[in-house]
This record gives structure tokens, sequence and C-alpha cells, in this order.
């Protein structure tokens, strides 16, 4: 039925369990994953001729979201790797998250979206949303929602 599914992760506990299922889905049916990580885009924390303390370098930047990808990614991998289960892993960077996602399992031709739920509950998720939500409303692929 499904032969690509994308896989977003953050790294959290959940994101990982919903990868572990994502995995077991995919062998099952004899589908790839590509496993995609969204970081936000470099904004250096400069104002004016201010330079804080804390400012981080686009060089420093670039490395710290690498390792952080490669940390998240390869989480994925390792799972996807145990069960024999062909895998692929991209990063993106975006203000939108959803969007990134969206885009992501088009440009890799995916046909399913397979993302764990996070759950925000009660007047955060009438304000803000999660990106869950996000995707599920604007995507045109199918989309599995892992609780």
């Amino acid at each position: 039925m499904f032969k690509h599914i994308l896989v977003p992760t953050d790294g959290s506990p959940l994101s990982l369990r919903a990868a572990k299922a994502a995995v077991r889905f995919a062998r099952a049916n004899g589908a790839r994953i590509t496993a995609f990580h969204v970081t936000s885009p470099y904004r250096p924390n400069i104002a004016e001729d201010f330079i804080p303390p804390n400012f981080v370098s686009l060089a420093e930047f670039k490395k710290q979201v690498k390792q952080s990808a490669d940390k998240y990614l390869g989480k994925v991998k390792q799972l996807a790797d145990a069960e024999d289960v062909p895998c692929a892993t991209v990063q993106a960077s975006s203000d939108w998250p959803y969007e990134a996602i969206i885009k992501a399992a088009m440009a890799n031709k995916c046909d399913l979206v397979f993302m764990a739920s996070h759950g925000r509950r009660g007047l955060a998720s009438l304000l803000i949303g999660s990106e869950t939500t996000k995707v599920l409303t604007h995507c045109k692929l199918p989309v599995l929602v892992y609780r």
C-alpha cells in the first residue's frame, strides 16, 4: 500500500517512539523511510553595534545544527537498519516546520507522513496548535499520527 514514508523527528522521546512504530510499519508493508528533521534558521542576536556575550557565529550555529540533526536522524537510521528497512535522512531549515515537512514529503515523493502527536491540550492547543495538526490540515498526502 505505502512504499515511501516520511518520518519527521524532533528528537523527543515521543517522536522516537513514533519512529520505532514507523519502522515496524514500513517493514510490514515493504516500504522505505526518509527520516526528516527541521531546524530554525540562523538569526544572529546582534543589535546595532552591540554583540552580546552569548553570540553564536554562523559557523558555530551550522556545527550545532549538524550535530543535533545527525544525532536525531541517526537514531531513526539505527532503528531502520536494525529492521533492514531502507532509510534516507534529510535535514532542512525553516521558520515553519509543518511547511518543511510537507515540502519534504512532496520532494522525496513520499506517499505517507508518519509522525508523532505532541498532544498540546487546553488553551495552548487552541492558540498555538501543533505542527502535527498543521500538517494534517495542510497536507494532501495521508498522515498517520502516532500517539
